[in-house]
């Protein structure tokens, strides 16, 4: 039977829509009527009404409608359901046929054209041969028509025309052909629509009224039959809720038939539409998981059901037929909005399918015999071309019967359709539904499931001879197994990849394929190894190797013809392999012996090798490719003579490569890019095995970690072993160039920690250790690099200590030549840093030298360097405090113009190394000494940690022209150094700025002339100075205060006139009366003119005690022996 035939028909699949017939328009020289289909037909939207329209003749024939049958009584049926039956009502009987008549109210033929629009009616009623179908009449008129109601003549028109044409109201119509045309066309197929709905409603109702007739014994057909119609139907109507529950009884009723040999294909094939119904409609109504369960429920009630044994290969045909229609219904509802998981999506089914497409070759190759040939095609062959009904054979259509009618043209048409399925192309077939399911897992991200059936879609490839897409395929595969570590599976597709490789004369796969079949992740038998490894050699001497096993016999013909063209052509006998992404027969890894190398050692290089093949491998030459090629030559081993170097088979080779690094590339990195073994040699074919890196494959990364693991666990020691481990060996890919280590010594000598803008020493000594001179001595010294920026502005560095560096020195002084250092000679520097700022420090001492040096017997100039480094904290020398105090050391928050005041300071070390006070000054601004000379108090005073200096200064502030503001009283200067700095050492000055002070003025100054001291019963004399300060004339009255501890003689009470700047003058008498500290008696002091002036403001200038001493006796002789 023909492939084709499984294809489900195609009036199956499509959704069915009611079928209209448009009548009397010409759609070809009327551009109208061109316009109206056009309007009916083009761009037509989801939310029209679902109607199939074709514009046929007027007098076109419709098929003949059948003689009704009456009675059922003797009738046997011949099948299920015609083959014609769907396409007839969807495409070939109407539900509608309108009729388009060009026919405007006020027409002046009224009559005649009326008379001819009703016999056109009458030839399509008589066309339509007595069928139900409805006909409608669309009148197209030129002019809008009035609301209904208001032309008279047009209703009475209307009412006469259909009379004359035997037509209800509903069924006439008037299409205006106007702007407005599509709108008039959508309310148009709305009535058509309801028509045609009329029409199907009708036909249930016939078919329905079927079923009184029948009879379950003869009769079962029918029942199928007619539940299969109204369900058909019902969909036409676009009723599929009803639909789908017709389809669901007609499928029950389909099995409740009789199956056998003869019946069984049809029986299989009428369940298989209704089941891709049932599935459809469940989609369409959102229900997958009743479309899934009927499916699942079709094939248990199918599966088995396989009919005659000599044709086992269409139930498979079949069944792989069921599930690829079920996976596009699916895939179609996921188009339409469906979501689907891993675990249940259309891809298990195509597979499925698949699946039982590779059953129907297999069966196809055993039960077609190649040797039989067709006795004739006619058992194939029907008068019409065509079946009568679905699933049955063609040549006993109609026969209902368990035995066959004629046992010799059965065995003739089975055997027909033997011969015919040879032809079928089952590979594509299975090749078609396995990439359908690969995009659907690779879709749903089922990696597994993806590789697994493009395994499958290769070995199809591979039987149907399309060799390169099938090593195409396998090859992105193996990838996946190499990486998951599927030994055995990729063993096997390695097989059948060196087939292919074999049968297209590809020499390079065939090697590669070779080679991994060789290696360790292969699981092959070792006589099956010892003949791959014995072709590959072959290969390699470029002679033709043997053919694989279980190839096609008339493609290994072919293949030997084709390597034999490949041995003779010229220039093509070398190849190069990249193995980093296979696993080859040959392992290697490769490592520096340090991560890093001076620049006056030679660089050692060990490159390991090992086969895994079953028996010894020779081969010509070992390379290793570096970063910098300038080192490759040295890292070249190959055979000498006649003699090659070989691989034993399970034993580790060692390689070592040494060489000498050039001093510019001191600082740079060595990485070993590649390596290349060369198999074979130049007499036969020259193969280039490359590794990429330090060596290593694809399965290296995993055993590596693996090895690891077990020697942290089992504590495997490397030195125990004569030959080194495998797996233990470590990948060193690359190393470092560094200089070469100094023999110098550089110490730093300083008193830490560094004061405050001091000028502080820190001293250097270089001395050599080299066994000759080391040249172009370069020292850089000053702050480390990558501190803080603002360290930087506040640290400058200087070699000359005679004076204090200003802003301009640098915080790093670069390359100072130093000159020359014999071998055991000394030199000392000293650099001086100047911090401005708090806080730790780091210092660097870069001394760089070169020397000349030697090599593996190469003369070269090494650069050596010696770094120093120092941590230096930076502290404040001393804390200064400065207060201003009244001439009676009493606080001042106000200082009074024109009257003395002190300045008192105080120098607190907080060094840790003594202190020398070298002077002190102030530079005053708005403030005057009160003294001829100021002369510092501190000269040359030395401060331990902790100890205080103290000074004091007496001012007096001049008159100013704002005597209430504050003003700037100017800086304290002071200079200081070490102790222990020699004595040309610069001076620190360190400058403190003085507080401001607020100024007042006051109208009266008052102060006393009294002796330091009085004594008991002896008179004090006191003399008061009243000073007016004022511009104007002041009254003073002033009134002395009675004491316990004095008398006093003198005015009590005075009032007094002064004038401006004059000063008057009160002299008094105190007579003390007790001794110690004594209060003077008060004066109580006021001006009238200054109310604002209290006694106590004018008060403050005054002493407020005096001590006063005992009363003294005469010392005679006799008290003074007594003592």
């Amino acid at each position: 039977m023909a492939g084709s035939q499984w294809e489900l028909p195609p009036e199956l699949c499509c959704r069915p829509m009611a079928f209209v017939a448009l009548t009397g328009l010409d759609v070809v020289y009327n551009a109208v009527h061109r316009a109206i289909w056009d309007a009916f037909c083009a761009n037509r939207r989801a939310d029209r009404v679902p109607i199939s329209f074709k514009v046929l003749p007027g007098d076109h024939e419709y098929p003949k409608c059948r003689t009704k049958r009456t009675s059922y009584e003797w009738y046997i049926p011949k099948g299920i359901l015609k083959t014609g039956w769907m396409n007839k009502h969807l495409n070939l009987v109407p539900a509608l046929v309108v009729l388009f008549y060009e026919l405007d109210w006020d027409d002046p033929q009224w009559k005649e054209k009326q008379s001819e629009c009703a016999t056109k009616v009458e030839i399509v009623r008589t066309s339509l041969q007595g069928r139900n179908t409805k006909v409608a009449v669309v009148l197209i008129q030129k002019k809008t028509p009035l609301p209904p109601g208001e032309d008279l003549v047009a209703s009475e028109r209307a009412a006469a025309l259909c009379n004359a044409c035997d037509l209800s109201g509903k069924s006439l119509f008037v299409l205006p052909h106007t702007d407005h045309l599509v709108g008039y066309i959508i309310r148009l197929e709305n009535a058509f629509y309801e028509h045609a709905q009329t029409y199907y409603y009708t036909e249930i109702r016939r078919v329905k009224s079927h079923k009184e007739f029948l009879n379950k014994t003869t009769h079962q057909l029918l029942f199928v039959r007619h539940q299969f119609k109204i369900a058909f139907f019902s969909e036409l109507k676009q009723d599929t809720q009803n639909a789908l529950k017709y389809y669901r009884t007609a499928y029950s009723l389909i099995h409740e038939l009789r199956a056998h040999e003869t019946n069984m294909l049809e029986i299989k094939t009428m369940a298989g539409f209704i089941n891709y119904k049932i599935c459809r409609l469940c989609f369409q109504h959102n229900t997958p998981l009743d479309a899934i369960a009927q499916f699942r429920k079709h094939i248990d009630l199918c599966k088995k059901k396989i009919g005659s044994a000599e044709l086992a290969f269409e139930h498979a045909a079949w069944m792989s037929k069921q599930f690829q229609s079920f996976g596009e219904l699916f895939d179609e509802a996921i188009k339409l909005g469906l979501t689907a998981i891993q675990t249940q999506n259309p891809g298990f089914y195509y597979q499925q399918a698949a699946c039982y497409s590779q059953d129907r070759k297999q069966q196809a190759q055993q039960l077609c015999q190649a040797g039989a040939s067709n006795p004739s095609s006619e058992p194939l062959e029907t008068q019409s071309g065509g079946l009568d009904f679905y699933g049955q054979r063609p040549w006993r259509q109609g026969h209902q019967s368990i035995d066959p009618p004629d046992a010799e043209k059965e065995k003739n048409g089975i055997l027909a359709l033997q011969i015919k399925e040879r032809d079928v192309p089952h590979s594509e077939l299975i090749i078609a539904l396995l990439s359908n399911a690969v995009a659907q897992f690779k879709k749903y991200k089922c990696p597994r499931m993806k590789s697994h059936l493009m395994v499958q879609m290769g070995e199809e490839y591979y039987h149907a001879k399309d060799y390169t897409k099938a090593l195409k395929l396998l090859d992105y595969v193996m990838c996946d197994y190499r990486t998951e570590r599927w030994w055995g599976l990729l063993t096997a597709i390695l097989t059948t990849a060196l087939r292919c490789a074999y049968l297209m004369a590809s020499v390079k796969d065939y090697i590669i394929y070779c080679m991994e079949l060789l290696g360790r992740a292969s699981t092959l038998k070792e006589e099956q190894e010892s003949r791959i490894e014995k072709n590959l050699l072959k290969v390699l001497a470029n002679e033709v190797p043997d053919a694989e096993p279980d190839c096609d016999p008339s493609s290994v013909t072919a293949a030997r013809s084709l390597w034999s063209d490949r041995m003779a052509l010229a220039g093509s006998n070398e190849l190069t392999v990249e193995v980093q992404d296979y696993i080859p027969f040959i392992q290697c890894k490769a490592k520096f012996q340090s991560p890093s190398f001076h620049v006056d050692q030679p660089i050692q290089l060990q490159v390991f090798l090992r086969a895994d093949c079953p028996h010894l491998i020779s081969f010509n030459k070992l390379a290793v490719s570096l970063s910098n090629q300038e080192y490759n030559q040295w890292c070249v081993v190959e055979s000498s003579g006649e003699e090659s170097m070989s691989l034993l088979p399970g034993k580790t080779k060692c390689f070592n490569f040494s060489f000498v690094a050039k001093t510019e590339d001191v600082g740079k990195k060595i990485e070993i890019t590649g390596i290349e073994v060369m198999l074979g040699s130049d007499r036969g074919r020259c193969v280039f095995v490359s590794w990429r890196g330090a060596g290593g494959d694809a399965a290296s990364t995993h055993e590596a970690l693996m090895a690891s693991r077990s020697s942290r666990r089992w504590g495997r020691s490397m030195e125990a072993r004569q030959e080194p481990d495998w797996d233990s060996l470590t990948v060193q890919h690359s190393t470092m160039i560094i200089s070469r280590v100094p023999k110098i010594s550089v110490q730093l000598s300083h008193q830490p920690p560094a004061l405050h803008n001091e000028m502080y020493c820190i001293s250097l000594t270089v001395q050599s250790q080299e066994e000759g001179v080391a040249k172009d001595l370069k020292l850089t010294a000053g702050l480390k690099p990558g501190q803080d920026a603002n360290l930087g502005q506040t640290t400058h560095v200087t070699l000359d200590g005679s004076k204090v560096c200003d802003d301009s020195a640098p915080a790093l002084l670069p390359d100072i030549p130093l000159g020359d250092l014999k071998p055991g000679e000394k030199l000392e520097r000293s650099v001086y840093v100047k911090c401005e700022s708090c806080g730790p420090r780091v210092f660097l001492f870069h001394v760089a030298y070169s020397i000349d040096t030697t090599v593996e017997g190469r003369q070269i100039v090494c650069k050596c360097h010696k770094d120093e480094t120092v941590t230096i904290e930076t502290v404040i020398p001393f804390d200064v405090s400065v207060k201003f105090v009244s001439t009676k050391f009493e606080s001042l928050d106000r200082v009074a113009v024109d009257i003395p005041f002190l300045l008192m300071t105080d120098i607190l070390s907080s060094s840790p190394w003594p202190l020398q006070l070298v002077s002190s000054s102030l530079e005053l601004l708005t403030v005057t000494s009160n003294t001829p000379q100021l002369q510092s108090q501190i000269q040359e005073v030395v401060l331990q940690t902790g100890e205080c200096a103290s000074e004091c200064f007496c001012l007096r502030c001049p008159p100013q022209s704002n005597s209430n503001s504050t003003v700037a009283t100017g800086q304290y200067l002071i200079s200081w150094k070490r102790k222990s700095s020699s004595a040309d050492s610069p001076l620190i000055q360190t400058t403190v700025t003085l507080p401001h002070i607020i100024l007042e003025s006051v109208p009266l100054y008052i102060h006393a002339e009294l002796p330091s001291f009085g004594r008991v019963r002896e008179s004090l004399s006191v003399r008061y100075h009243i000073e007016n300060r004022t511009a104007l004339v002041q009254e003073v009255e002033m009134a002395v205060e009675p004491s316990d501890a004095f008398m006093f003689s003198g005015l009590k009470q005075v009032r007094l006139r002064i004038l401006p700047g004059s000063e008057q003058q009160m002299l008094y008498n105190y007579y003390p009366l007790m001794a110690g500290y004594q209060t003077l008696p008060q004066l109580n002091i006021s001006l009238p003119r200054c109310p604002t002036t209290n006694t106590h403001s004018l008060r403050r200038f005054l002493p407020q005690r005096i001590f006063v001493k005992p009363q003294g006796r005469q010392l005679d002789d006799a008290s003074i022996a007594a003592a």
